[in-house]
């Protein structure tokens, strides 16, 4: 699953309609000639925010005609070339009528060959008290709701920060045996290998419980946070603990304006590992045939972990269906055909007249699109074997199905 989310942040603009000039139609701008001075600066508007678009003018008459003109970049600055001289420097917004402009600074001086900074604030007094009562009311309901604004981003960005460290334990408990390994060395004991990995997951998983315990009472509606808690729960073997936190992701979604599948099919295929896991063999099966249907595109994946978990429950009777679901999902699953045929394997029987093993239905022809997937896969020379015991050669015309449209 993916472990990571971006929510969402920023301040609300403040819209202006002034009106303060009546002047004529501004004149073409000109190319400076000879000597020059540069100008730059950005453009900030009533509430604090920065101006992403507009122009800025420098005239000699006052803001009735415009010499150069600069365009306002998408970060709110502006930078020019322009003749020496004394001007006035005037904003316009993008609907801002020609004959009109939003702010002015009167007096500015270019000097050849110096680049002069020039912001235009109109978050200063003198600009604000120019506004209409009636647009100061708003800027105040407007500067209060950024100021919430801001708290609440500055919870998203520590969120964020969580899981992305939230992220990085996860995969180094996913990495625990490797490490354990690479920390013991060669000459370890299986016991104490098997103990490092334990202690290692056991340390990533009760961090990330830690973290999120934390941000789904800060951020109780983003349902990301609450699927990370379930997650680490389960790893921490926490059951009953997981399963209620799974089941308050699907509360959420069902809560949201826009539900989300991919947190929907982790919050169901988590519950599935926790019925397996706790002997709830049908609502294991409902619950992750509850995720492939809500994500069809991961369908392949909830379904394959359900039969790993039931292979590593020694169930195979459930181990053969679920690898049969999840073949369905993914035709091109090397790993699922192998379960399907490990699964079925297991009920095979002995013929009393010939004493020859007799495999159940499909399970030799699994193994053999196992092969023709994955011929020099972790499980060939297993398979292999058991092919030769049922009597069976390598069958190479077997093809992989293409998965079905979705």
């Amino acid at each position: 699953m993916k472990r990571t989310i971006l929510l969402w942040s920023g301040l609300l603009a403040f819209a202006l309609i002034p009106a303060f000039a009546q002047t004529p139609a501004p004149t073409t701008p000109v190319v400076p000639t000879g000597p020059t001075g540069k100008i730059h600066g950005r453009i900030t508007g009533p509430e604090g925010a920065p101006r992403t678009s507009g122009s800025v003018s420098l005239s000699n008459d006052g803001g009735h005609t415009n010499k150069f003109t600069f365009e306002v970049n998408a970060s709110g600055d502006y930078a020019g070339v322009a003749s020496p001289g004394t001007y006035t420097v005037v904003y316009r917004q993008s609907d801002t009528p020609l004959d009109k402009f939003v702010d002015s600074y009167e007096n500015v001086k270019i000097i050849v060959g110096q680049d002069l900074l020039q912001d235009i604030d109109m978050s200063r007094k003198a600009f604000i008290d120019k506004l209409p009562a009636e647009q100061q009311k708003q800027l105040v309901e407007l500067k209060e709701k950024n100021k919430e604004a801001s708290k609440a981003n500055e919870v998203i960005k520590h969120l964020n920060d969580d899981l992305k460290l939230a992220a990085q334990d996860f995969k180094d408990a996913d990495l625990a045996r490797q490490t354990a390994e690479q920390t013991l060395g060669a000459t370890a004991s299986k016991a104490d290998i098997e103990a490092k990995d334990a202690e290692i997951k056991t340390a990533k998983y009760s961090e990330v419980e830690t973290l999120m315990l934390k941000d789904t009472a800060a951020k109780p509606d983003a349902s990301i946070l609450w699927a990370q808690l379930g997650q680490a729960q389960l790893g921490l073997k926490k059951f009953d603990l997981a399963e209620a936190t799974y089941k308050k992701v699907l509360e959420v979604e069902a809560a949201s304006k826009k539900p989300n599948p991919q947190s929907q099919g982790v919050a169901n295929s988590g519950l599935g590992e926790i019925y397996a896991r706790t002997g709830k063999i049908p609502e294991a099966n409902d619950a992750y045939d509850a995720a492939a249907k809500i994500n069809p595109p991961a369908a392949g994946v909830y379904l394959k972990n359900e039969a790993v978990i039931f292979y590593q429950l020694h169930n195979p009777e459930a181990q053969a269906v679920a690898a049969d679901k999840a073949i369905k999902a993914d035709p091109t699953s090397a790993i699922s055909y192998y379960l399907k045929g490990n699964g079925l394997v297991a009920s095979a029987t002995v013929d009393p007249k010939t004493h020859l093993p007799i495999a159940p239905a499909g399970c030799l022809e699994a193994y053999q699109m196992y092969l023709q997937l994955a011929p020099t896969g972790p499980y060939a020379p297993e398979v292999q074997q058991i092919l030769a015991g049922f009597g069976q050669k390598i069958d190479t015309s077997y093809k992989a199905p293409k998965p079905a449209k979705k």
